[in-house]
């Protein structure tokens, strides 16, 4: 079987005070990554993409590919509601370095598994790059649809389940697709243990965990379920719990992480944004501290 697997972390995008991209902290972080053994890193979601235009995606990109020098795969997600633009993404990212692309299905509207297939092969003959494809809950890609995707576009060889209850999306689409594609669990990681056990072969969490999700990795296969799962509790859970308790939290408590290793300049997040209270605050600089007192990353 062919696709990516393992640990994939996906890099948040650090900001001067004033908005900015701060190419600094941003190699500060791939280097940490690539020093935690990963197999892989990603720019998506999590990096605040949408957010940035697009010579920013291209200088982005670009300063990660020199950076990592082809030492492991880099994904770069250029998803997008019109299939044009896609595509016009996907052939900036091919230029610019990626190795690989994520996509998930347009979901501005519901266009139908034709519509998906079609959109895939243009993002696919528009940068000659392997495609993972992204099952997210605005755009959920059925254990069916998954195989005819696999049958019709070649170059997805990858699948990352984030829709709900995604323990038990990963066990029918495995069920389904068998090793017509590689398996990610998705949506933090938090199920990592119990994805792996039914047939995930890895997953991206975000990069200010990268370590600890290595611990899990290893762990998983020596398979100490046990062990594993207690790294996951005591480590990955009370960040997550956090980060997804209001709309884009998750931003200000992974950038704070890595602020706090001197990683990171500022935590600052591009808007839009829901700003944390004074409240969430405190309860975000309790929780780094108490993480970096049980163990450093």
């Amino acid at each position: 079987m062919t696709g990516l697997t393992g640990i994939v972390p996906i890099l948040l995008t650090p900001f001067t005070e004033t908005g900015a991209i701060d190419f600094d902290s941003l190699e500060r972080e791939v280097d940490h990554v690539v020093a935690s053994g990963v197999h892989g890193m990603g720019l998506a979601i999590g990096s605040e993409m949408f957010k940035l235009t697009r010579f920013e995606r291209r200088a982005l990109l670009s300063a990660v590919a020199q950076q990592l020098d082809e030492r492991m795969p880099l994904v770069m997600n250029v998803s997008a509601p019109g299939t044009s633009v896609a595509a016009e993404f996907a052939a900036d990212a091919a230029v610019d370095g990626a190795s690989r692309l994520m996509v998930w299905p347009p979901d501005f509207f519901a266009t139908g598994p034709d519509a998906v297939i079609e959109h895939l092969k243009a993002i696919a003959a528009a940068s000659g790059l392997p495609i993972i494809l992204q099952d997210v809950p605005q755009s959920p890609i059925s254990p069916a649809l998954a195989l005819r995707i696999a049958d019709e576009v070649p170059q997805v060889d990858t699948i990352k389940v984030e829709t709900q209850p995604n323990v038990g999306q990963v066990k029918a689409m495995k069920s389904v697709v068998g090793d017509r594609l590689a398996i990610l669990g998705g949506a933090g990681g938090g199920t990592l243990v119990e994805e792996f056990m039914r047939g995930a072969q890895g997953t991206m969490p975000f990069a200010s965990q990268s370590r600890d999700f290595m611990r899990v990795w290893k762990l998983l296969q020596n398979k100490d379920w046990n062990a594993a799962s207690k790294v996951i509790e005591e480590r990955i859970l009370p960040v997550s719990r956090l980060g997804f308790q209001s709309a884009d939290l998750f931003y200000h408590v992974h950038k704070d992480l890595l602020l706090h290793q001197g990683i990171f300049e500022t935590a600052f997040v591009r808007s839009p944004t829901a700003m944390p209270d004074d409240m969430t605050l405190t309860e975000i600089k309790k929780m780094t501290a108490r993480m970096f007192s049980e163990q450093n990353y």
